[in-house]
């Protein structure tokens, strides 16, 4: 077997691989030598089966075999005796192609990008700022308020009923002019504008009082749950017992029970705590930020122009369909990068790059019980069809890779946090604010 450079341009490498028919043959033998044992055939002991009369009835489907065997085994060695790593998977290409016969030697062009050397970075050189803010009074009552509207009470009004207020009422539903079953309720109390009725029944009741009756008329969805119903129009003769206007909630020890504290000290104390928890994740953000753009500055290598390629051509058709949200679809015309697009490519590549190194140097690693998390962290996106996201998640190693990389990516980001130069810098919500939009702006 023969390695030979064909191509060193750059990242570039070439490589053609030479396996002997000798070789090949040899390989096959082997096969054969290793399964005869365990072969049974027709007027023969099992394992007494001529070799001669093996190699004639499997020869030829382990010939395949014992060829891809010895290629992926020669690239193996290859990249082992040189220490190169290709930045992705390299291609292949049989010489002689379909002209190939038994017989002859096995010639395979092989070409790949190398992965760069990384320069070494003096991390502890490396000067951060930390924003560090405290959740005032004023936010957490603030966030009290939003928790007491969002928990409101209602109180009965005079007159009209308006979107936003609850009307309080029975109900009978007919079709036909017969009564259906679930359709009648007592004292049911109905948000208008809540949108929890069939389409239509709440826009009929604006403007009811308490003590009128009123007839609503309504057609069911054509893809209403109950068959029975489906596409059927109804009415419901509703009696008016209240209207009640929304009124947000107290603050008091009662509210703070809704939400699983013992008083209201207590949900205050969880709240502030809340908050300043999401400072800090704004904060660890924004220092994130500035902790890639000095390692941008401070380090400089080649780069796998495919791996730039590739990822400017993603940001190019990311941002189109941002630009375009109407199109779901990806069967639109090629979305070509521009400048721009490429230059912020080259930045993810290295800087991707580089943290793939510094990661595998300090041993860095996602752990299973981390990865779990993930993947029920982004199967609670999907209601009702958790378990079989999960188990679509492990049957896929593209999306396993997908989780994995921003996991890795913080732990490598934590650790140089740990060796870096950090001070910190107290400062008010509405600074920390304006240095988390300015992320969005870069």
């Amino acid at each position: 077997m023969q390695v030979t450079e064909t191509l060193k341009d750059g990242l570039k490498r070439g490589y053609q691989i030479t396996v002997t028919a000798d070789e090949l043959d040899g390989k096959v033998n082997e096969k054969l030598a290793e399964a005869q044992p365990d072969v049974e055939m027709k007027g023969f002991r099992k394992g007494k089966v001529p070799m001669a009369l093996l190699k004639k009835q499997f020869g030829q489907r382990l010939l395949g075999e014992a060829m891809q065997e010895a290629v992926d085994g020669a690239m193996a060695q290859h990249f082992e005796d040189s220490g190169e790593r290709p930045a992705a998977q390299p291609a292949m290409e049989m010489q002689a192609g379909e002209e190939w016969k038994e017989g002859d030697d096995v010639v395979v062009n092989m070409s790949y990008e190398a992965l760069p050397e990384i320069p070494e970075v003096d991390l502890k050189a490396v000067s951060l700022e930390k924003m560090t803010v405290k959740a005032e009074d004023s936010a957490v009552d603030e966030a009290l308020e939003n928790l007491a509207e969002s928990a409101q009470d209602f109180d009965a009004k005079d007159g009209a009923a308006e979107e936003g207020d609850q009307v309080v009422m029975d109900f009978v539903g007919k079709v036909d002019g017969e009564a259906f079953e679930g359709g009648s309720a007592e004292d049911y109390p109905l948000v208008l504008g809540s949108n929890s009725f069939i389409p239509g029944f709440e826009e009929q009741l604006t403007g009811v009082t308490a003590g009128e009756e009123k007839a609503v008329t309504v057609t069911f969805p054509e893809e209403y749950g109950a068959e029975h119903l489906a596409g059927k129009e109804a009415t419901f003769d509703c009696t008016i017992k209240e209207v009640k206007a929304p009124k947000a909630a107290e603050l008091n020890d009662e509210l703070a029970k809704k939400y699983g504290a013992e008083s209201l000290d207590a949900l205050r104390d969880q709240i502030r705590e809340r908050l300043e928890a999401e400072y800090a994740g704004a904060a660890r953000a924004v220092m994130k930020r500035d902790l890639l753009d000095k390692l941008d500055d401070v380090v400089s290598f080649e780069l796998p122009p495919s791996l730039v390629e590739a990822e400017a051509g993603q940001i190019a058709h990311q941002l189109w369909h941002e630009e375009n949200p109407d199109v779901e679809g990806h069967d639109h015309d090629k979305v070509e990068p521009t400048e721009e697009h490429v230059k912020l490519a080259e930045r993810r590549v290295r800087l991707g790059l580089l943290l793939a190194e510094l990661g595998q140097k300090a041993e860095v690693e996602v752990t299973d019980q981390e990865m779990t998390q993930a993947i029920l962290t982004q199967a609670r996106q999907y209601p009702g069809q958790e378990r079989q996201f999960f188990e679509f998640v492990q049957q896929n190693a593209q999306m396993q890779q997908q989780l994995r990389a921003p996991l890795f990516e913080d732990k490598v980001v934590d650790y140089i946090f740990e060796l870096a130069e950090v001070s910190e810098k107290e400062t008010s919500r509405e600074d920390l604010q304006k240095a988390v939009e300015a992320l969005d702006e870069e």
